[in-house]
């Protein structure tokens, strides 16, 4: 049972049952196989387009649907609960690339970019990372020299979902000189298409989870920018990349709430169908005890995303709400898919059960968009910020 601090409106019960049902004809089918294929589906991006999911928080005069964060966050768990890969594409791109475009972006680039990304035309990446910059975001060595008109990068982003087929990629570089470096107030944020000229896919990841979400570096090599993709102002990119994080761990954390709640139905399902010394497993104490306390902590981590969401939607500063509900979510998705595999025993280590996938899955939730370390940082200081 899906818990919140308030009934959801009709409305909201609405799209999260329109996200269900999405999920259940056009993903469920497949996603298992391109889990196995590590394949990501160039059909399903215009057919989410098509559906509002990738304009869920644009506002409607670019296109999109204007949802509250609430109900954006209910249809990305949905989603989460049949395809953790679909799910991260759907919290990057509106989350992070469409969220800076819509605060930070002029009117043209507004027209340009973020109108036909809320219409699943053009699909939204975010690269702040580097081979040697992944929590300490800051020391980032991309460079962007001015050159006339335009800007000139070169360096190497790493870690990049959806980078393969990114058409709007955020990406973040130093605009500061070699000699003068300003640490964060020397970054800048630079709207980014795989035409521009100097612009390479570089090495795709082989990973445990999220197989059918593309993670590449992506290689900038003498790249040729043109100045009107400067986003926003010139040292101000690593601020935005931050509060932007703020609103797409809330994202990571409805994806990995949706990992859980997978988990646990599937291991709720076979503790009724599984039978040892003549009667269910559901009926052994041992295992109610589990699934109490999986349903406890998955419910838990529902409340306070929720409550995240609401204080989001009314204007307030996130940032704290934001961490802990990315913390606790994901270390619930992944302390959850451990216990389903424990009551599915010999048969959830294989491939042939689905919560095995669901462990894979789970276990980057605690790493990207911030490490657990990272988001326990984050809380303590603002214990101390007021």
């Amino acid at each position: 049972m899906a818990w919140a601090l308030t009934p959801l409106s009709d409305d909201q019960h609405a799209v999260q049952a329109l996200a269900r049902q999405f999920a259940a004809t056009e993903i469920a089918p497949f996603s298992a196989q391109w889990d196995r294929d590590a394949h990501f589906e160039p059909s399903l991006v215009p057919k989410l387009g098509a559906a509002g999911f990738l304009g869920m928080l644009i506002p409607e005069q670019y296109d999109g649907l204007g949802l509250d964060t609430l109900t954006y966050l209910v249809a990305l768990e949905e989603i989460a609960i049949v395809d953790a890969s679909v799910a991260v594409m759907l919290s990057v791109h509106n989350s992070l690339p469409t969220q800076m475009l819509l605060r930070w972006g002029t009117d043209e680039q507004k027209e340009r970019f973020l109108r036909p990304m809320a219409r699943g035309e053009l699909l939204g990446a975010f690269a702040l990372s580097e081979p040697d910059a992944g929590s300490d975001a800051a020391s980032l060595s991309t460079q962007a020299v001015r050159d006339g008109n335009d800007w000139i990068l070169n360096g190497t982003k790493a870690w990049v979902s959806s980078g393969t087929k990114g058409d709007v990629i955020i990406a973040m570089a130093r605009t500061d000189a070699p000699d003068d470096r300003r640490g964060a107030r020397g970054i800048s944020a630079f709207i980014i298409t795989p035409d521009l000229p100097g612009f390479r896919v570089g090495k795709k990841e082989d990973k445990m989870g999220l197989r059918a979400s593309p993670t590449v570096q992506l290689v900038f090599e003498d790249m040729r920018v043109p100045g009107d993709r400067l986003l926003g102002k010139v040292g101000n990119g690593f601020v935005y990349a931050m509060q932007s994080l703020d609103n797409g761990r809330l994202g990571i954390a409805a994806q990995a709430i949706g990992i859980a709640e997978a988990a646990l139905r599937h291991a709720a399902a076979y503790a009724a169908e599984r039978k040892q010394f003549n009667k269910p497993i559901k009926e052994f104490q041992g295992v109610q005890f589990k699934l109490s306390d999986m349903s406890t902590r998955v419910a838990a981590s529902r409340a306070l995303l929720h409550m995240s969401a609401h204080a989001k939607d009314r204007g307030e500063q996130i940032r704290q709400f934001s961490a802990m509900s990315k913390l606790l979510a994901s270390e619930t998705a992944m302390w959850v898919t451990t216990q389903a595999i424990q009551i599915f025993g010999g048969y959830g280590y294989v491939k042939d059960y689905p919560v095995e996938r669901l462990f894979r899955d789970a276990k980057v939730t605690e790493i990207y968009e911030g490490t657990s370390e990272i988001q326990r940082i984050v809380i303590a200081r603002e214990l101390y910020s007021h």
